[in-house]
């Protein structure tokens, strides 16, 4: 009996992968000037310690207690607000960038004439340019236009969240399955009846899971956008940080864990009950 080759043909192929992953990263490791090992050192361990001991107890008190309640609430309000106005644009520019529903695509098997996607071009242009720009240098510059508060937040969320929503809803719809939509186009549907029968049945978990995502992202990201002068939990974080106020820090950051939990709930409640 011949003796069975033991020897793994990817085993090189994954090597050089290595290598070359090393080869890259060591540069980035470097131009970041990361070094781990000053944590470890006396001086850093001591002030680490000190700082991260005032956290201990977390501020309870009763005025305080409504204070975070007011702050959270706040919180919450900018995230949905940013998310819902997102939405208003994300929703129609992602059928617009996407071929999902293109006439000529259902009548060529799914491939897109170049005058469809040349149309096509502006769109995607401008969910690029919406989710490019950070939402916190939009929040400083909502700031300066209508002041300090969450509504610099709020309009931030929302121009920067419908480039993201846009383009990955438009990826969501391109990859499920295009045949019913395409059968319906052919068959005389307009374009709105094809996505509401022939795309959202078989794409709403995928959207709906990753909606409740961008939700949880934008709550963090409206804490962020709290120490440009954007409101809620950031705005009082900041305050508290700068008073030494370690205790009320902590109670901010463990409410700030109980919203990122709610959304990991809903998400999972969701996607339940849409599989």
């Amino acid at each position: 009996m011949l003796k069975a080759d033991a020897r793994d043909p990817a085993a090189l192929p994954r090597l050089l992968l290595t290598l070359l992953a090393l080869a890259v990263l060591w540069p980035g490791l470097q131009l970041s000037e990361l070094n781990p090992g000053v944590l470890l050192q006396a001086e850093n361990r001591q002030q680490i310690a000190s700082f991260t001991s005032a956290f201990w107890p977390p501020a309870h008190s009763a005025e305080f207690l409504a204070l975070l309640y007011e702050s959270t609430l706040q919180t919450l309000a900018v995230a949905t607000a940013g998310m819902a106005l997102a939405l208003l644009l994300a929703v129609p520019t992602s059928l617009l960038a996407s071929r999902a529903l293109s006439l000529r695509a259902a009548s060529r098997g799914g491939r897109a004439g170049p005058w469809s996607r040349l149309l096509r071009l502006p769109v995607r242009g401008l969910l690029i340019f919406l989710r490019s720009v950070p939402e916190i240098v939009w929040a400083l510059l909502f700031v300066r236009a209508v002041g300090l508060g969450p509504t610099a937040g709020v309009l931030a969320i929302a121009i920067t969240y419908s480039g993201m929503l846009g383009k990955v809803y438009a990826e969501i719809f391109e990859s499920v399955d295009q045949r019913p939509a395409h059968a319906l186009l052919q068959a005389g549907s307009g374009r709105l009846m094809a996505f509401f029968y022939g795309i959202l049945p078989s794409a709403s978990a995928e959207v709906v899971s990753y909606t409740v995502y961008r939700w949880e992202c934008a709550v963090r990201a409206s804490v962020v956008m709290g120490f440009v002068g954007a409101g809620g939990l950031g705005q009082q974080i900041d305050l508290s940080m700068r008073m030494f106020a370690g205790g009320e820090v902590a109670s901010m950051l463990l409410a700030f864990l109980g919203l990122v939990l709610l959304a990991d709930l809903l998400s999972r409640f969701l996607r339940g009950r849409l599989a």
